[in-house]
């Protein structure tokens, strides 16, 4: 963001996978905070001023030659620090102490023990106490840095948690922004509010209000297309940028045949009728279900569907004449899993359709308001715009719609089966009240076929995967314990409904290690 609250927190990112949830749980104690990665961290400091400083974890060892350290400026300001799991070793390093290579690893839940006391566990733990921390290292720091002392120890890690109250410098070997620790969150809340001071009272009208003048400022006078998908991150997205530079926004809604039943209209008629945004609705189902005929590999399925929903787009961009900017509802999750939001050196997991850039040939920019948020963030920022609660309270839906959800080929006959299950799945959740409680449900249709017997024939049709999980920002998630007699009762509707499947199973594994979607 160019526009940023002057009380803020930077988060020094060496690739760990979940330096992002460091970003949420800062948020989360209402204190605004941006990513930067080691390489450009010098920048970002000076350009932030920031009140104080996180150090996430990473992969790399510290007493390796070449091994990513923390800019000096940060050190020689005087601002608190807090180092995690990586960034504690780095900090001790650098400030003169000692880290080595371990020769066995800590990983998984843990139990620390509280030595003494410190800023960090203000009002929080007390000397004596136990707590369950999650641990994820292999290097592990054996001499403290001048100035420090331990304050918290495990069976694997004697520095399990080090301070210097004297220069508000803290360092966890634990992993204090993941679910599992639980007290995690509101020991990063404690080091945000306590330590460096921070009110507190960063809030969603700010991220709107900063947003906007950033859409205005990028866009100036140029023209926007904005790609609706039919979930509530393109729908934020464009709600967001009307606002900010009202009739200079034209929204492409492409109709790909992969959306759930009804959701095209729905779209139409949200932003035509309620928000009077304009709105060119590109019916390209063949178009679409040609190019993935015969395609199984789900890298080369999403790959096929982001081209062609940007050749769409180059298309319609034309029609329209003028437009110098394409605008979509990436997300943080989105861009970690694909590639560093912030070019640091975070592994790849799969691709994502809206994440990469534009091909060269569209001459056109980018605008993701959305890039910063986790998926609460974006529900929230939602119902800030007005967006009805209704629409911003569904469940979760990606950008490759059903395509991503028939392993294997996809064909408009299999999409159309899979539509039906689908629908009868989400009405029973809701029947039940459950729809709210579940952060993300849905079926997969699978390339399996299995012997049934309805009535006095043998059938051989396709199996069903359900699949419901609880989740806060889509990084980690459970799969969802739906009441007893529900899942029965969901999978006789869906055999006796549906034509062509005649098997339904549940999906109960979490994230990690799968991912929510199945493909």
């Amino acid at each position: 963001m160019s526009v940023h609250p002057t009380d803020s927190i930077l988060i020094v990112d060496f690739g760990s996978q979940v330096t992002q949830l460091i970003a949420r749980r800062v948020r989360e104690a209402g204190v605004y905070s941006e990513i930067a990665p080691f390489q450009s961290a010098a920048e970002a400091f000076e350009r932030m001023r920031p009140r104080g400083v996180i150090l996430s974890g990473g992969p790399a060892s510290v007493p390796e030659e070449g091994s990513p350290r923390a800019p000096q400026a940060i050190f020689d300001s005087g601002v608190p620090v807090l180092g995690i799991c990586y960034g504690q070793q780095v900090m001790t390093q650098q400030l003169g102490g000692t880290v080595e290579k371990g020769m066995s690893g800590e990983f998984g839940e843990a139990y620390i023990g509280v030595e003494d006391a410190c800023g960090l566990f203000d009002a929080l733990w007390d000397e004596g106490d136990r707590h369950q921390v999650w641990m994820s290292h292999g290097d592990k720091v054996t001499a403290l840095a001048p100035g420090f002392r331990v304050v918290a120890t495990s069976p694997g890690a004697p520095f399990a948690v080090i301070a210097d109250d004297t220069r508000r410098y803290y360092g966890t070997q634990f992993h204090p922004e993941v679910v599992h620790t639980p007290d995690g969150g509101r020991l990063i809340g404690n080091f945000a509010r306590h330590v460096c001071g921070l009110t507190g009272d960063w809030t969603m009208a700010e991220f709107r209000e900063a947003k906007i003048a950033d859409i205005r400022a990028q866009v100036g006078q140029g023209r926007v297309i904005c790609g609706l998908s039919g979930g509530v991150d393109s729908a934020v997205a464009a709600v967001l940028i009307h606002e900010a530079i009202g009739e200079q926004l034209t929204c492409v809604f492409v109709d790909h045949g992969l959306m759930r039943t009804g959701e095209a209209e729905q779209v139409v008629s949200l932003f035509r009728n309620h928000y009077n945004i304009p709105l060119v609705h590109v019916n390209a189902e063949p178009l679409f279900m040609n190019g993935l005929a015969g395609v199984t590999d789900p890298e080369a399925k999403r790959k096929f569907i982001g081209k062609t929903f940007i050749d769409v787009f180059e298309d319609e961009a034309k029609k329209i004449g003028g437009a110098e900017f394409l605008a979509q509802g990436t997300l943080y999750p989105d861009v970690i899993e694909s590639v560093s939001f912030t070019g640091g050196p975070s592994v790849t997991i799969k691709s994502h359709h809206n994440v990469g850039g534009l091909p060269e040939r569209m001459n056109m920019k980018l605008v993701e308001p959305l890039r910063e948020l986790f998926k609460d963030e974006v529900r929230e920022l939602g119902r800030e715009l007005g967006l009805p609660d209704a629409f911003v309270g569904r469940h979760p839906f990606p950008g490759p719609g059903l395509a991503i959800r028939i392993p294997g080929e996809v064909t408009k006959e299999r999409c159309d089966i899979l539509r039906k299950a689908d629908a009868i799945y989400l009405e029973e959740i809701r029947n039940a009240g459950l729809y709210d409680a579940i952060w993300q449900a849905f079926a997969v249709l699978l390339p399996v076929r299995s012997v049934g017997v309805m009535g006095d024939g043998r059938t051989y049709d396709s199996v069903l995967a359900l699949r419901a999980v609880t989740s806060t920002d889509g990084m980690t998630a459970q799969a969802f314990q739906f009441p007893g007699d529900f899942l029965p009762r969901v999978a006789t509707r869906i055999v006796n409904e549906v034509k062509g499947i005649n098997r339904v199973t549940y999906d109960y594994t979490s994230k990690p290690p799968g991912t929510i979607e199945w493909e």
